[in-house]
């Protein structure tokens, strides 16, 4: 694989810490996962978003960043690093549950930590319907997921897919599993495997999982 810094990314339920693990193992990469279960505020924000989801964001990209950066610290680029989250997430959920002037001052917080953050160099994005999203969140059982809606999923989704068409910072590899599984189907993760062998130029390069080729 031509990459040290890999992320893998998706919506809420598209399995992004499932094929970090996979891959990071295939690799033997250095893994960096996101630590959710330790934000007390996530229970609390799909109960009453409006109270709590400024300390929700402002807890999340608090810890992406200590995660990072303790990373680049033991020099991130001498050996293949696999995260589930790349640090842009928190600007992205910010701006669909931030109310005005708290994402103002959210974005301030985002752009004087941003400068000093590793940028990967490759993302994959793992792209699903909502319908199969919510399949697969109702499947794992977390108490506090199981309320989100599809209006919810769809506006995170939106806000994904428009961030990496216009951002100039990395090559996107866009993975259609809508109608398959990696987890399941060896030959489905044999592709995304084959997939990382090639270059890629900044941009999003979109691959249906699907199709029997390419």
């Amino acid at each position: 694989m031509h990459y040290n810094f890999l992320v893998v990314e998706g919506n809420i339920g598209a399995g992004k810490t499932s094929l970090s693990n996979m891959l990071a193992k295939h690799y033997q990469a250095n893994l960096i996962l996101e630590c959710f279960e330790k934000n007390p505020f996530l229970p609390k924000f799909y109960k009453d978003p409006e109270k709590n989801s400024f300390p929700l964001e402002l807890f999340f990209m608090t810890e992406r960043y200590h995660q990072l950066k303790s990373q680049k610290e033991q020099d991130l680029f001498r050996s293949i690093t696999i995260a589930d989250y790349f640090f842009e997430k928190s600007k992205l959920f910010a701006q669909n549950n931030l109310k005005k002037d708290e994402l103002q001052l959210f974005n301030n917080l985002f752009e004087i930590i941003f400068s000093s953050m590793p940028q990967p160099d490759l993302l994959i994005y793992l792209h699903s319907d909502i319908a199969h999203l919510q399949q697969n969140i109702k499947k794992r059982g977390r108490d506090f997921e199981q309320e989100i809606t599809d209006v919810y999923l769809q506006n995170i989704q939106d806000k994904y897919l428009d961030y990496l068409r216009k951002q100039k910072y990395f090559p996107v590899l866009l993975l259609d599993i809508s109608k398959a599984d990696f987890k399941e189907d060896e030959k489905v993760y044999s592709k995304i495997k084959q997939l990382l062998k090639n270059s890629y130029e900044l941009g999003v390069h979109q691959f249906n999982l699907a199709k029997e080729f390419f």
